[in-house]
């Protein structure tokens, strides 16, 4: 029965992403850009992640919506643990400003989900080029944050396996020293249902937990960046207990 869920949710997902693409791309000719067109973006990932609900058991507990900087013209820097594909589409869903995701330039060639996402005020980089990436990175970050966007990034870089911990890059904690803007940590343990490469998803409930925003001012990226990943590890190891190791 799992199976065919996943099957359906998938098929569901490849159908309905082509409308909405279109819709984008159909508005960029027409001159719409930002918001608009990032509501229309967002409208699909709330279709997918109702969808997960219905088809396959999955939903989300969201815990520390309050720890969210509170402020209309609030920067932030999202920091997400990431283990599967529904953080990716369930964080613009629940997060009270639009999010600009830094992302792989390969994504643009996806058809009609990465067409749709190179029309947004995204960040798109080239990963060879890791200077003027980052350099990209901070000025796009800057511009989006002037306009009310959150800028969302996964610090390890991949999706890791359930009770695995991947390598923490600063390119977070070094764009939130640049901008000025805090980082919000954040955990999520999809993994229990929606594994890293699994075809064939589980019901149950995702945790997220969002924690309080830390000060980029005066911080050195690498001592900031390890003040994030402690917090998302503890609270890893306190929402999903199962997937570590018990410490004697």
């Amino acid at each position: 029965m799992a199976l065919i869920r996943s099957i359906i949710h998938l098929l569901w997902m490849a159908t309905t992403v082509m409308p909405y693409a279109l819709l984008i791309m159909l508005g960029t000719l027409f001159g719409v850009r930002g918001l608009p067109l990032y509501r229309i973006a967002a409208a699909w990932l709330s279709l997918c992640i109702s969808g997960a609900r219905v088809l396959l058991g999955i939903r989300a507990r969201v815990s520390g919506m309050e720890n969210l900087p509170q402020g209309e013209h609030d920067g932030a820097i999202l920091l997400v643990k990431h283990q599967s594909t529904y953080e990716t589409f369930l964080m613009p869903t629940i997060m009270p400003h639009p999010l600009a995701y830094v992302f792989k330039k390969e994504l643009l060639y996806v058809p009609f989900f990465g067409w749709a996402i190179g029309r947004l005020d995204m960040i798109h980089i080239d990963r060879s080029q890791r200077a003027q990436a980052f350099n990209k990175v901070v000025q796009q970050g800057k511009d989006l944050l002037a306009k009310g966007i959150w800028i969302i990034m996964f610090p390890e870089g991949t999706r890791i396996e359930r009770g695995q911990k991947g390598t923490y890059k600063t390119g977070g904690t070094r764009l939130a020293i640049e901008t000025g803007a805090p980082v919000v940590p954040i955990a999520v343990t999809s993994a229990k249902v929606w594994g890293r490469r699994a075809f064939v998803k589980r019901p149950g409930v995702v945790d997220v937990s969002i924690g309080k925003p830390i000060s980029s001012v005066g911080r050195e990226a690498e001592e900031l960046m390890q003040e994030v990943e402690a917090w998302i590890e503890a609270e890893m190891r306190r929402l999903d207990p199962e997937a570590y190791p018990a410490v004697h």
